[in-house]
């Protein structure tokens, strides 16, 4: 059975319950004049909704788990299965085919001996489905039953309803948290069978990366050298693209914040953060496609012969143009919370609007412009779609930004989408750069929170 009829079962039925409840409650206040309920009627509606909802809910993913189990089964225990292999790739697929018909799916099957199984597959669906909706409907009845009977003009409802919400906040609070804690043990789990294969002096020193997925035997640490992949991961995120997007996105906020009237902020500034909303696969095309271009032919021009459309620099650039909305609402935010009795302090000593700017505003906002840069910069080395078209795929280890290099991110993607084995060390590196890049990011949004609140401390 589909789980989303068993799903609208619960929920039809838990508006039932609501409706039952809410009219007993207001039942109590007209059968006897004085009475004061405890809660009011909706709260007693909600507690059985919630007594019928939640476990037939529970029910439902729970049989949503196991049917299909229960189902394979059933059809293995017909005598038709005897024509079917024991194991393997074979037999699932001749049981998937006669499935696939059962539901109405497909409308034939490949090998004859799944052909006998199709009726099999039939009677076990539509027991189960029988058996799943008939006990979704006693589970929430049963539920509601005994929420019902509970209900009393001094029930304290109101009590039980927010408790079940709170809990409800709690739960969608520790998905977060878990999810988090998942991933971090999911990356150190895998670098650590990681570096039980290669050295970690040699991954996070080593200047030769070129690992190999289809290789057999013991792997080379020299190989595995991720300096290159570090090095480009900084040059084209935390170096040319800051070099773009700082002074950008400073200026920007400047402008906004100081000089624009309120007829020109209100059209710019949303077509600012525009960019922020781009998706990182047309940059990505406009890098190579308009940028790469151009700096080969003005590498060119001034006499640099090696420039090719795969550089740093088209990368770099077209990186920095994204994450300007970054630094430039970080910017705008921190100089607008400046006093205003700071700047006119200033005016009134007779400083001019451009030193009131930079020896008064901006040294004041300085901690939340920090703040929005170290965001930029961890937003700008995760980054990997531009890396991908325009920065190439060549692991090099130099400061020349004419030439191919790549990225920390762009090696996660191709370890990890390649044809290799997932225990060959090619593939676990991924899990290694991943870990080394989920730490700096950590770090750079350590930092930047903390200077933040040290901003919100001096000018709440």
């Amino acid at each position: 059975m589909s789980p989303a009829i068993l799903l609208l079962l619960a929920f039809g039925l838990s508006l039932f319950g609501w409706l039952a409840a809410r009219s007993r409650a207001w039942a109590f206040r007209k059968s006897a004049s004085g009475v004061r309920l405890h809660s009011l009627p909706n709260f007693h509606g909600w507690y059985v909704a919630l007594w019928i909802g939640v476990p037939a809910l529970l029910f439902a993913v729970l049989w949503n788990t196991i049917s299909s189990t229960l189902i394979t089964a059933h059809v293995m225990a017909d005598p038709a299965a005897s024509l079917l292999p024991g194991f393997g790739f074979e037999r699932e697929t001749m049981l998937a085919e006669a499935r696939a018909v059962a539901e109405g799916k497909a409308f034939g099957v490949f090998n004859e001996e799944a052909q006998g199984l199709i009726a099999p597959y039939r009677t076990a669906i539509t027991l189960y489905d029988s058996i799943g909706l008939i006990v979704t409907i006693l589970v929430g009845f049963a539920g509601g039953a005994f929420a019902f009977l509970r209900l009393k003009p001094d029930f304290t409802a109101r009590t039980r309803v927010e408790r079940a919400v709170m809990a409800l906040l709690l739960i969608a609070s520790l998905v977060a948290i878990l999810t988090t804690i998942g991933i971090i043990a999911s990356l150190v789990f895998e670098t650590v069978r990681f570096f039980g294969m290669v050295s970690p002096i040699d991954f996070l020193f080593g200047t030769h990366w070129s690992p190999d997925p289809m290789s057999s035997g013991a792997p080379n640490g020299k190989d595995y050298g991720a300096i290159p992949l570090f090095w480009g991961t900084i040059y084209i995120g935390a170096i040319i693209a800051m070099i773009v997007a700082i002074p950008l996105g400073l200026m920007s906020a400047i402008f906004l914040t100081q000089y624009a009237s309120s007829g020109v902020r209100k059209v710019m500034k949303p077509l600012l953060e525009i960019l922020a909303g781009v998706p990182t696969v047309v940059y990505g095309y406009f890098a190579a496609l308009t940028v790469a271009p151009m700096v080969r032919d003005a590498a060119q021009a001034i006499g640099i012969s090696s420039a090719s459309t795969e550089s740093a620099v088209a990368a770099g650039l077209v990186m920095g143009i994204m994450i300007i909305p970054f630094v430039s609402s970080m910017a705008d935010d921190s100089i607008a919370a400046v006093p205003q009795a700071m700047r006119d302090g200033s005016l009134a000593m007779g400083a001019t609007t451009a030193e009131t700017i930079t020896k008064v505003l901006v040294p004041a906002a300085l901690p939340g412009i920090v703040a929005g840069v170290m965001l930029a910069i961890s937003r700008a080395i995760g980054e990997t779609m531009i890396v991908v078209m325009a920065a190439g795929a060549s692991a090099n280890l130099t400061a020349n930004p004419f030439e191919s290099m790549t990225t920390v991110t762009f090696q996660i993607v191709a370890m990890l989408t390649g044809e290799g084995s997932f225990d060959h060390p090619a593939t676990l590196s991924a899990f290694a750069l991943g870990m080394v890049l989920f730490l700096v990011t950590l770090t750079l949004n350590f930092i930047a929170l903390r200077v933040v609140k040290r901003y919100r401390e001096a000018y709440e």
